[in-house]
């Protein structure tokens, strides 16, 4: 069983900066592919970005290229997610999510555990 608790989130003006933190409790984290998703308000919740356990391999959504890095710290059971340039169709809420990985691979779905999220709102 893991939990999940993203933190950071908050309202920023178009342009600027923030980092996104998840911390996981639980055993094992370094077994665990993190990925960090988000739901914009009347819309569905989309893939954002995930690594790999070791932490050597990420794969974005293509609407965030360029812009967001996910990074984690399996000493400190925690992943992040540093978002840059922020547009304010970036607004929603950011979720973190676990699942137990076999392969070391960073997937797009299946994840099995999920934070509660954390609020991001960019003003233009």
């Amino acid at each position: 069983q893991v939990q999940l608790i993203e933190s950071g989130g908050e309202l920023v003006q178009a342009g600027g900066s923030l980092r996104l933190s998840c911390a996981a409790s639980g055993r094992a984290f370094s077994y665990y592919a993190m990925g960090w998703f988000r739901q914009a308000p009347g819309k569905e919740r989309e893939f954002v970005a995930a690594i790999n356990p070791s932490g050597g391999s990420t794969i974005y959504a293509d609407s965030v290229k360029g812009r967001f890095t996910i990074s984690r710290d399996n000493a400190k059971n925690t992943v992040y997610l540093q978002i840059d340039s922020l547009k304010p169709e970036d607004t929603a809420v950011y979720y973190c999510a676990a699942v137990r990985s076999f392969t070391d691979v960073a997937p797009r779905g299946g994840y099995d555990y999920w934070g509660q999220g954390t609020q991001v709102t960019v003003s233009s």
